[in-house]
């Protein structure tokens, strides 16, 4: 394929995801139907590097992560973090939960070592289906190490669809409490595109840039240094916390005092750029799930995510309710494992554009759903799967 014709048949795919999950009102998400569409075109005729061939390389793409999850840290205040323990604590509920049931039934029914190389890859992070492929490798566990791959490609399988309900339902609930007149949506919330003078937090030392010199140059410049700083910071403490974790500090900080503006990348129109390469990239994982290859680990594979997933809505949502949250948005909080960012983020926003079109409503209903996402998402795709990952190998 040539460069532009790579180009146009990724961004058509996702198109018709787009498409589709409109006219459905996001009860068929658009990451679902895109992922469809990639496994069927890379067993028919799609070249297995289109996505760089489209000019989406990983470099650009690693770029993108740096830059798109350091632009997410500044849509969350400290008092917003520190408010979110009640979803770090779900999250790992969710996690402890797929834990529980596949090293107990799911040990019975597939036995030890499929468990241990399988569990790691659903709760979460490529990093964890790297390093469990490649202990399978060593020990000889071929047709293992393939389980552990393909585990993290089909996982989101089950959770886009899941979480998509999960968030219609309790964006319905929230409406309804919004439409009563029983809450008041809050001025200057984090989906504003500006930063305000209202909306100067105490930590505040850099004054509000100037709105002239907010050009696309400026803003992704300083968002830039932030990322550069989170990346290298990383590096001096070998990584201990992941780069990702780090940068994502780092845009918190840089907002709360004024370096940042708000959202960097939507001011400087960029976001749709950076947000369409990652998505892209994202399926590039589809190419190694062969039909041969899920034909032969196909029931451990389906067995694995079943009891996975019904561990995690169990122990989520007991955790979740006695914290206060719905048993729809516990289960939304512990099901970002099995895709992480920025699945995430386009789950929530297709819920609430299905929702409604009003511009008040909207914000609210982000302002509500999409910190807790994104902070479950952290949790366990970034920080919790390399932690479980690096228990696992031991056990294998």
């Amino acid at each position: 394929m040539s460069l532009m014709m790579a180009f146009c048949t990724v961004l058509i795919v996702l198109t018709i995801g787009d498409v589709v999950s409109t006219k459905t009102k996001a009860f068929v998400p658009s990451v679902f139907v895109s992922a469809i569409i990639f496994l069927i075109g890379f067993w028919t005729f799609f070249p297995s590097d289109i996505v760089s061939l489209a000019g989406f390389t990983q470099p650009v793409i690693i770029l993108s992560m740096y830059l798109l999850i350091t632009h997410m840290g500044t849509m969350l205040s400290v008092r917003e973090l520190i408010s979110q323990w009640k979803t770090i604590a779900v999250a790992l509920a969710g996690i402890i939960g797929i834990c529980l049931l596949t090293l107990t039934i799911g040990r019975v029914l597939f036995g030890m070592e499929a468990v241990v190389i399988g569990t790691p890859p659903l709760t979460g992070g490529i990093v964890a289906a790297i390093l469990m492929s490649e202990a399978a490798t060593a020990k000889g566990l071929q047709d293992l190490a393939v389980l552990a791959i393909i585990m993290y490609v089909m996982q989101g399988f089950v959770g886009y669809p899941l979480t998509a309900i999960m968030l219609k339902k309790e964006g319905k609930r929230l409406l309804n409490i919004w439409r009563s007149g029983a809450i008041k949506i809050k001025k200057n919330t984090q989906d504003e595109l500006a930063t305000t003078v209202e909306e100067k937090s105490k930590f505040m030392i850099f004054s509000p840039l100037p709105k002239k010199y907010q050009t696309t140059y400026m803003l992704l410049a300083k968002l830039g240094l932030v990322a550069w700083s989170g990346v290298a910071f990383a590096g001096l403490i070998d990584n201990i916390i992941s780069k990702y974790v780090i940068c994502l500090m780092f845009g918190v900080i840089a907002s709360e005092i004024g370096f940042l503006e708000r959202k960097p990348l939507n001011l400087s129109g960029s976001f749709g750029f950076f947000i369409t390469g990652l998505m892209a990239f994202i399926f590039t994982g589809l190419a190694k799930a062969t039909p041969e290859m899920l034909g032969q680990i196909v029931v451990p594979l389906a067995g694995i995510i079943v009891l996975g997933v019904l561990g995690m809505a169990v122990l989520s949502m007991f955790v979740g309710t006695r914290l206060g949250y719905t048993k729809e948005m516990s289960l939304a909080i512990a099901l970002t494992a099995l895709y992480g960012f920025p699945p995430n983020y386009i789950l929530t926003e297709e819920a609430v554009k299905a929702l409604t079109e009003d511009e008040e409503e909207k914000k609210y209903l982000m302002d509500e759903m999409l910190p807790k996402m994104l902070v479950g998402g952290f949790t366990t795709v970034t920080i919790v799967s390399v932690i479980v990952a690096g228990v696992f190998v031991k056990m294998l």
